[in-house]
């Protein structure tokens, strides 16, 4: 197990990527804390799975965009586990809805930015004072930000956009403390964000044109970000991988 002993701390992490983001991390011998907002059946579920797997887990509700539930969740983890944190995920984000410049309203553009980049911000400024040697962070950030996004995405690759430039700053800063900072980039993965916001006719002629002719899967996202964490990975920094199954190469 690659990462035995290791503590994960993983936002987002109960349901569709996010949970099996906090499987695999469970499998490779992390001990996962595992955030959710408001579902707290999805978060049961998660950990029942770990459990039935042998993990260890714990769950904390918690809003990421707020300073005092980002502190909450870092106060758990280190209570739960040893006082340390080696690994943070973050996979809070979200398209949200699909609006047109001229139907965006500012508060929509405020929380679009709150709940893409400035989630990241928080977790990322609580977390690495407890990180350890060797630590490692994940962001998520997408292909919108590559290629601008789809229609009334222009918010979402916009703020996906700053993850990655915030991944490359994070990167350049905490590398003197042998902590390294990746952001994947994924395209589309049949998760629940496609289920809500991409039509069944978009995502078949998306998947129709990828070189691999299918979608993404979230357990391919999860062992892409389980090599990441892991010491197999330890000159790799700063970079925002894509996997996409070869719609865009950067």
């Amino acid at each position: 197990m690659k990462l035995a002993g290791k503590i994960a701390i993983v936002t987002g992490g109960a349901r569709d990527i996010g949970r099996q983001v906090s499987l695999k991390l469970a499998l490779e011998g992390a001990k996962v804390v595992l955030n959710y907002f408001d579902n707290k059946e999805d978060a049961d579920e998660t950990l029942r799975m770990i459990s039935d797997m042998g993990g260890e887990a714990i769950a904390v509700a918690g809003d990421m965009t707020k300073a005092d539930d980002v502190k909450n969740l870092v106060k758990n983890a280190l209570s739960a586990f040893n006082g340390r944190l080696d690994i943070l995920v973050n996979v809070v984000g979200g398209l949200v809805a699909r609006k047109t410049i001229t139907e965006m309203e500012e508060e929509f553009w405020d929380f679009l930015m709150n709940v893409n980049i400035k989630s990241a911000f928080l977790t990322t400024r609580e977390v690495v004072p407890y990180m350890t040697e060797g630590g490692s962070i994940i962001f998520f950030s997408s292909q919108a930000a590559r290629d601008g996004g789809g229609p009334g995405a222009s918010a979402y690759a916009a703020a996906k956009g700053a993850v990655m430039t915030f991944t490359r700053s994070m990167a350049k800063e905490l590398g003197p403390k042998n902590i390294r900072v990746n952001a994947l980039a994924p395209g589309m993965i049949a998760t629940s964000f496609h289920d809500r916001f991409t039509k069944s006719e978009v995502r078949e002629r998306v998947a129709a044109a990828t070189p691999l002719r299918r979608e993404g899967k979230a357990e391919e996202v999860a062992d892409l970000i389980a090599y990441l964490v892991s010491d197999e990975a330890s000159f790799l920094t700063g970079l925002n991988v894509d996997i996409n199954g070869g719609t865009y190469f950067s």
